[in-house]
């Protein structure tokens, strides 16, 4: 390779992202599907944050933490998700360097604020069930901005070497990324050096957050299960357990294809690069997509005021 080939690639101002390889053929058969579930997470979590705005009697810590989950799903969904589209609908595959970074610091960020949302929300539970009397006392205005602060920073700052690592390699090999966004290895893997610490930062970060995460919701859920078993009938067991069954839905809606792609990723070395691609699409649109649907469905609250909102329309 020339020198002056070894420079242009040294620093590239821009990046080829391939959409889903081996499957360009169906990209615009693909993007429908795809196109559809964005809308939905679109709208359905702008719904959400409306009607909490609306509705007074919604202004509580678990409708706020609620509504800090909707943007990070329109964030975590929006970040991704037109680039991919713009390459199906108008093989739009040029990425600049920076655009790339910060679309790969705005994954990582989000997605680990999702996870801290829903540490806070399994609180407002162990709240609500074990001090139910001393619930608004413990979870005030302040308390839920600190909680939500903590959150934010701590993915804010967790997410900022990931693009930090990135851009201090020389590449020399190529600027097209076998991927539809700037997946961080799939990014590091065109370097011409070693990224092994960039392999440990991502274990170290996954294990961190995912980890203590899941300990703590189980912890809350731990002692919830212990107040539940503590109610004198089987109907007040019933009845308080169901209040947990939206959150326990969202977090099955986040964990389930987090811990799906993290392992298809890792082990599936046999499964098509194409396969393991729409895994992870499908990952970045189920949480945005189902956690409306879930709250609007299990919440009589947001349920009823969306059907009044539907009603006053027809009027």
């Amino acid at each position: 390779m020339s020198d002056s080939n070894r420079s242009d690639f040294t620093n590239p101002s821009t990046f080829i992202l391939l959409g889903i390889p081996g499957l360009e053929a169906a990209h615009v058969w693909i993007s429908i599907p795809f196109c559809a579930m964005y809308a939905i997470a679109v709208f359905g979590n702008f719904t959400i944050l409306y009607i909490v705005k609306k509705e007074p009697s919604l202004h509580g810590p678990m409708f706020y933490f609620l509504c800090m989950l909707a943007i990070s799903d329109l964030v975590m969904s929006t970040s991704t998700v037109p680039k991919l589209l713009s390459i199906f609908w108008f093989n739009s595959r040029e990425i600049s360097f920076s655009a790339c970074l910060t679309q790969m610091y705005f994954v990582h960020s989000f997605s680990g604020m999702e996870s801290g949302i829903l540490v806070a929300m399994a609180f407002d539970r162990y709240v609500a069930i074990c001090h139910p009397l001393r619930h608004s006392t413990i979870l005030t205005n302040s308390v839920v901005v600190t909680i939500g602060l903590a959150v934010v920073l701590r993915s804010g700052i967790l997410a900022l070497p990931y693009p930090l690592l990135v851009r201090r390699w020389p590449y020399c090999r190529t600027n097209i990324i076998s991927h539809f966004y700037c997946e961080h290895i799939a990014v590091v893997n065109l370097a011409c050096a070693d990224i092994s610490i960039n392999s440990y930062y991502g274990m170290f970060d996954l294990l961190s957050v995912i980890g203590m995460d899941v300990f703590f919701i189980t912890v809350s859920y731990t002692q919830i299960l212990r107040a539940i078993f503590r109610l004198p009938t089987k109907d007040a067991r019933f009845k308080t357990f169901g209040t947990c069954i939206s959150h326990l839905c969202a977090i099955s809606a986040l964990y389930i294809p987090d811990l799906f792609s993290s392992l298809m990723l890792r082990f599936g070395h046999n499964v098509p690069l194409h396969v393991l691609i729409l895994i992870t699409c499908v990952y970045h649109l189920i949480p945005p997509v189902m956690h409306p649907v879930i709250y609007g469905v299990r919440t009589k609250q947001i349920r009823d005021r969306l059907l009044r909102l539907f009603a006053y329309k027809e009027t």
